[in-house]
């Protein structure tokens, strides 16, 4: 094919399909033909609001970065792949000379080149051209589709086993079980947990969870009138910790808090239901400023963590556990599209549930010419 049709989104509620040049790729670089394409949070951020933080769209950027494709062409430098070859792609170059990246830390790269992430453009096109050492062999049990899903499980990779070190036996709150706390919960049990339990709003999620991963599910009370937002996290702890048999120490105590909301009673609770001693990691993302309870914090000796995106090795051991059978990404695929149903596949996404009123987990885009029942 000659053409490299990609989908744009032009500023905010304004995407379009154009056409785009074919990509010339670098001598380290390799060229993918995209197959499939999950539809982020951010990517519909992106959509409504124009922005995230500091990155603003401010001209027309190509959408998507949970991809994965087949070798196109390669660069004369790239010995380790071949034309043909199935791929998970890690949509994030880093410069590779910083502080950062070279005491392994390049997820926090000053001058990453994030795909869909302002002014850089993503992946939904038929070509996209990538540094070769960031696409990863898919062994022959996994489809491409399983590729694509291996995105958003690197972040809960990050989150639960690179910036938590979750060992054997221990135990797990997720606070949130959208895609990316679900995969919190699976990377979780994959790693030996002896407890996970799920916390949200909404009943058909903790149901899905249960099924899922977790071994316990929580529905958090509603406010009561007049009740600021601490004191509701503080009845919401004492309630959760009643309900659940959950210690401040001990063999019943929680290891490991987890949170992919970013809601600031989220937040708050998970501060005040952590263990002595224990670890809380905030990988959701929501307002950015939230009150906690600082106190709290340092009287327990919390090791509060942020996680951002995905570093060194953690895509390889996403493929793994995969590839092994201890995650199973399948049942996250909720809804699957054509590359000319984008646009509904982003409002479905969007609205949370199709027109047949079934929920959305993860929505996936197949590229151009590849038809979304075609999981190879």
């Amino acid at each position: 094919m000659s053409n490299n049709p990609s989908f744009v989104l032009r500023k905010i509620e304004d995407v379009v399909y154009e056409e785009r040049p074919i990509p010339d790729v670098k001598d380290d670089e390799v060229l993918v033909a995209v197959k499939k394409t999950g539809i982020c949070g951010s990517d519909v951020h992106y959509l409504v609001h124009g922005r995230i933080g500091d990155f603003v769209v401010e001209k027309p950027m190509v959408l998507g970065h949970e991809s994965a494709g087949i070798i196109h062409k390669v660069g004369k430098n790239v010995k380790n792949l071949k034309q043909g070859d199935r791929v998970a792609m890690e949509p994030g170059a880093t410069c590779r000379v910083c502080d950062d990246c070279k005491r392994g830390r390049y997820e926090l790269c000053p001058d990453i080149v994030f795909a869909a992430t302002p002014p850089y453009d993503g992946t939904l096109a038929r070509y996209y051209p990538i540094p070769a050492d960031l696409c990863y062999k898919l062994p022959d049990n996994l489809t491409l589709e399983d590729g694509a899903m291996m995105e958003p499980l690197s972040v809960a990779v990050h989150s639960v086993a690179n910036i938590s070190q979750l060992r054997a036996n221990q135990s797990v709150v997720v606070f949130g079980a959208g895609p990316v706390g679900l995969l919190c919960m699976a990377v979780a049990r994959a790693l030996g947990a002896s407890r996970i339990i799920a916390v949200d709003i909404v009943p058909s999620r903790l149901e899905f969870a249960k099924q899922y991963a977790a071994t316990d599910t929580y529905t958090p009370p509603k406010p009561q009138d007049g009740e600021s937002r601490i004191a509701y996290s503080q009845r919401n702890a004492k309630t959760m910790m009643e309900q659940l048999g959950i210690s401040e120490r001990g063999p019943t105590a929680i290891d490991l808090v987890v949170d992919a909301s970013g809601a600031e009673v989220s937040i708050q609770t998970g501060i005040l239901i952590a263990k002595h001693g224990g670890s809380y990691v905030q990988v959701g993302m929501g307002q950015p400023e939230v009150q906690i309870p600082i106190t709290t914090l340092l009287v327990k000796e919390i090791n509060f963590r942020g996680s951002f995106r995905y570093g060194p090795g953690d895509y390889p051991l996403a493929i793994a556990l995969v590839s092994q059978g201890k995650i199973d990404l399948k049942p996250l695929v909720t809804h699957r599209y054509s590359f000319d149903q984008a646009v509904e596949a982003f409002q479905v996404t969007r609205n949370g549930k199709s027109a047949d009123g079934k929920a959305v987990i993860k929505a996936v885009i197949s590229g151009p010419d590849v038809s979304p029942d075609d999981l190879s």
